[in-house]
């Protein structure tokens, strides 16, 4: 038995062993290092950093801007996340149906998630910027003759539109899978039973793909959260700071004002948020997984 035992930890050390020491090195040495600076001042260049202690957190706590980010990224990560995942569980529920261009469709839904982020916030800049203006000169209609770049409100819709834009054809994908796995039996016996139409999605379909649903709301929440590729590129957080998010703060904080110190102090009340939100959504939607 101790020789099993022996060989059994040996083969966990040669397959996990690498991987785990890698983990260590590039994801828990730098967040511990991440805690230890937010309780210092440095601005990355002297070769020792200044301890303060609570310094950067009373900071924090008077900062207007950091709060206005927060608040910010949480009015875009309620809406995005809704409307993302309301939007892809449609697109899934009628592509799971006999339509001849089905697979046609999900791959076009699916495309805008294979652009990189910096790169669908130009694209989207010009068509805001660009596109929008002549299509409202040319039509004369007032939707494409706002800024939509331009005032706080539009700002943060253009935010949005291009965010679930991208991400709802990805979120698609995995609702399609879990509605294809629903048991035809199943629907067959509701049916029967009377159950119809969005009686039927909301008593039979949606419990039944509750798993989806909570990887689909978790991958949504963490992705608006961290948001930053998108917002630097589409309005690089203006008008001024109105459409600036958590993660766009913290960058600036840290390499345009070389205060790594109060960036770090950032960084880990911004990843403990996140935390807490994302935690809790997917403790509250697994107690509402059933099994099919």
């Amino acid at each position: 038995m101790g020789n099993r035992k022996r060989k059994e930890w040996l083969q966990q050390t040669v397959f996990v062993g690498p991987g785990l020491l890698l983990f260590l090195i590039i994801v828990i040495v730098p967040f511990l290092m991440g805690f230890y600076y937010s309780f210092t001042k440095w601005d990355g260049i002297r070769s020792s950093p200044t301890w303060t202690g609570w310094t950067n957190m009373r900071i924090l706590l008077e900062e207007k801007a950091f709060w206005t980010s927060f608040l910010y990224t949480i009015k875009f990560t309620v809406v995005t996340v809704l409307v993302s995942n309301v939007l892809a569980f449609a697109f899934a529920y009628v592509l799971t149906k006999g339509l001849k261009l089905k697979n046609v469709l999900r791959t076009v839904f699916f495309l805008p998630n294979v652009i990189g982020g910096l790169l669908l916030g130009y694209i989207w800049q010009f068509i805001f910027v660009k596109g929008f203006f002549t299509v409202g000169e040319k039509t004369g209609i007032g939707l494409f003759q706002e800024p939509w770049l331009g005032t706080p409100a539009t700002g943060f819709w253009g935010t949005v539109i291009v965010f679930v834009w991208q991400s709802a054809g990805y979120m698609m994908i995995i609702y399609i899978a879990a509605l294809v796995g629903v048991p035809k039996d199943l629907l067959d016996a509701a049916k029967i039973d009377g159950a119809g139409g969005w009686k039927l999605v909301r008593s039979v379909t949606l419990p039944i793909v509750m798993p989806a649903i909570t990887i689909c709301l978790f991958l949504t929440t963490s992705n608006a959260f961290k948001m930053f590729d998108l917002n630097l590129s589409l309005t690089n957080g203006g008008p001024g700071t109105s459409t600036e998010s958590l993660a766009l703060n913290i960058y600036r904080e840290a390499f345009t004002n070389s205060n790594f110190g109060l960036g770090t102090m950032k960084a880990m009340v911004f990843f403990f948020a996140v935390a807490l939100v994302t935690v809790t959504q997917v403790l509250i939607t697994k107690r509402r997984e059933v099994e099919a």
